[in-house]
C-alpha cells in the first residue's frame, strides 16, 4: 500500500569536471556501438541527432575522447567507442553494483544563514552549529542539504583533526537510532539543534564502532559534498 511519504533515491554518477556521466549516457554509448553511428544511435533511443551531438560533446569535455568519428570510405563512415569509453561504463558497472543496496538514500536538511563566502564556498550557520559548503550566490537564507552517504562516522578518539582530513565539518553527538539491513546500517546521531544527522555505513562500520543508541560519534562529511540552496526550493540531485 503506498503512503504517500516521499523517498530519496541513490541515482550512480561519475563526475568530473563537473560533468556527470549517468545511466542515460551509458545507454547512448552503447547504442553508439551497436549500430556504428551516433545518427542510428539517437534513432533507435528515440533522441534528437543534434541533442545526442551536444551530448557527447558535453562528456567529452569532462571525460576525454569517447566517440571516434570516421567519415566517408566505402562503408560511408560511422562512429565506434574509444578505449576510453569502455573504460568509462565498466567502471559506472562497477559504481552501480557496489551501491545497489543503497535504493534510498536519507538527507539531512539544515536551515540557515551564510556569515562568510570564500568563492563557491561559504559558512553557513545553523542549529547544529557552523557548516562550510556550497552555496549560491548572493543569497543569504539558505537550506543546506547533506546526503546520508557522503557522512562518515568515527569514534571520538579516532576522529582525524586538521590537515589529516579534507572533510572539514564535524560534529560530535550520540547514535539517536540504529536501522540494520543485510549489509548497510542507517544511523541517526543526535548533534543538538533538533536535526539529528544521517549517515549511511555498512553493518560491518556498526559493529568496528559498536554503533548503538547513547554511542558517542563523530559525523563528518566534506564541504565540496553539501550543497545550500535558497530556503524553499527543491534539490535536484
Amino acid at each position: 500500500m503506498h503512503d504517500g511519504t516521499p523517498r530519496a533515491t541513490f541515482d550512480a554518477q561519475l563526475v568530473a569536471d563537473d560533468v556527470a556521466f549517468d545511466e542515460k549516457d551509458v545507454r547512448l554509448l552503447r547504442a553508439i556501438d551497436e549500430h556504428g553511428s551516433l545518427n542510428a544511435a539517437a534513432t533507435a533511443l528515440g533522441r534528437s541527432y543534434a541533442h545526442a551531438q551536444r551530448r557527447i560533446v558535453t562528456l567529452e569535455e569532462g571525460f576525454g575522447p569517447l566517440v571516434r568519428r570516421e567519415r566517408g570510405g566505402s562503408s560511408g563512415g560511422g562512429s565506434t567507442l574509444t578505449d576510453e569509453a569502455r573504460g568509462l561504463i565498466q567502471r559506472f558497472r562497477r559504481l552501480t553494483a557496489e551501491s545497489s543496496g543503497l535504493a534510498e538514500v536519507d538527507e539531512t536538511v539544515l536551515v540557515g544563514t551564510v556569515t562568510e563566502r570564500d568563492g563557491e564556498f561559504g559558512l553557513v550557520e545553523t542549529d547544529v552549529g557552523t557548516v562550510r559548503a556550497l552555496v549560491p550566490p548572493e543569497i543569504d537564507a539558505v537550506e543546506v542539504c547533506i546526503r546520508s552517504d557522503v557522512v562518515t562516522l568515527y569514534s571520538p578518539d579516532a576522529a582525524p583533526i586538521g590537515d589529516a582530513t579534507s572533510a572539514r565539518n564535524q560534529f560530535s553527538g550520540t547514535v539517536s537510532s540504529v536501522e540494520e539491513g543485510e549489509k548497510i546500517a542507517r544511523i541517526a546521531v543526535d548533534v543538538g539543534g533538533g536535526t539529528p544527522l544521517q549517515a549511511l555505513v555498512t553493518t560491518t562500520s556498526v559493529e568496528r564502532l559498536g554503533l548503538e543508541p547513547g554511542t558517542l560519534a563523530v559525523a563528518s562529511f566534506k564541504a565540496t559534498a553539501t550543497r545550500a540552496v535558497p530556503t524553499g526550493l527543491d534539490v535536484e540531485s
